[in-house]
């Protein structure tokens, strides 16, 4: 009879213990998934139990890629308005042209001069309102990496040959000399039709920022890449200016009288970085400026 009577009785010490162990546990766990909710940093809580420390371990884990993932959206919002903030300052002006000249061709009082520098004027805007919202668009397909990017081995000369084709009219308007020095083709891994764009995107800079002068394509041949070098004797860059000029929308204080979005370089240098490459810049105010394309070797 006393045997049964200690064993009623630590049976009942026993479910009690299990009881108050149960609850203290719950509780942890209530405790660990409020704060999970709530968003707060999750506490060090200690378990004992090697089930329940790998539900804490997990638990953490999801608390950390909540966090990340949070941040993530926080920063992408913020991106996106300081894109479409961006994309209104430059749009902003080109529009308010187009409006002006579209506005003073309904004037009967214009002479056919008149008329015709307007309509000039005008297609100029839309012109670069096209080319501002292709750029964006390229910009934006880059940066999401929508756009399948097929580097081949090709041969840089016609590369080359393109682009100044492609700028001839732009810098013979101006009294510029475009001078390819001659050298054997050689076969790099590289997109064509991107870094096509690279090439102009640089030759017309040149041009834009130069009243008159030169400009000279030379090719330089490494181990591991090859370097095409577009150099300049232009305004030159700034020292202050050199570290930002390849962030997107950047103008610098030396170029701000020039028409111009600040994405050209930025463009430039997201392409070549999709072909395993990059670019670099010396320049000296007053002086011209060098920028270097760096292609791989096949």
């Amino acid at each position: 009879m006393i045997f049964v009577c200690i064993w009623a009785v630590t049976v009942s010490i026993l479910l009690l213990l299990f009881v108050i162990r149960n609850r203290i546990i719950y509780r942890k766990i209530n405790r660990i998934l409020e704060q999970l909710i709530e968003g707060r940093k999750i506490d060090d809580i200690p378990f004992n139990e090697s089930e329940l420390s790998l539900f804490y371990h997990q638990i953490k884990m999801i608390s950390h890629k909540l966090d990340f993932e949070i941040g993530r959206a926080d920063l992408e919002k913020e991106q996106i308005k300081q894109l479409i903030s961006n994309i209104s300052h430059q749009l902003k002006t080109p529009l308010a042209n187009v409006m002006m000249y579209e506005e003073l061709l309904g004037s009967n009082d214009l002479t056919k001069e008149q008329q015709s520098n307007f309509l000039h004027r005008l297609k100029t805007q839309t012109e670069k309102i096209d080319w501002l919202l292709e750029s964006l668009f390229k910009m934006s397909k880059l940066e999401q990496n929508v756009i399948e990017f097929d580097v081949k081995k090709e041969g840089i000369k016609k590369t080359i040959r393109n682009a100044v084709s492609a700028v001839f009219e732009k810098a013979e308007e101006k009294n510029i000399d475009i001078h390819v020095m001659e050298f054997e083709d050689v076969v790099l891994l590289h997109n064509p039709k991107w870094t096509l764009e690279v090439f102009v995107n640089l030759l017309e800079n040149a041009i834009k920022y130069m009243s008159f002068g030169w400009i000279e394509i030379s090719f330089e041949q490494l181990e591991t890449y090859s370097i095409v070098h577009i150099k300049d004797n232009g305004i030159g860059i700034s020292k202050e200016d050199i570290p930002h000029i390849f962030e997107r929308f950047y103008r610098s204080k030396n170029a701000e009288q020039t028409e111009g979005s600040g994405i050209g370089l930025y463009l430039s240098k997201m392409i070549l970085e999709k072909e395993k490459g990059y670019l670099t810049v010396k320049s000296e105010l007053g002086k011209g400026s060098v920028f270097s394309v760096f292609l791989q070797n096949c």
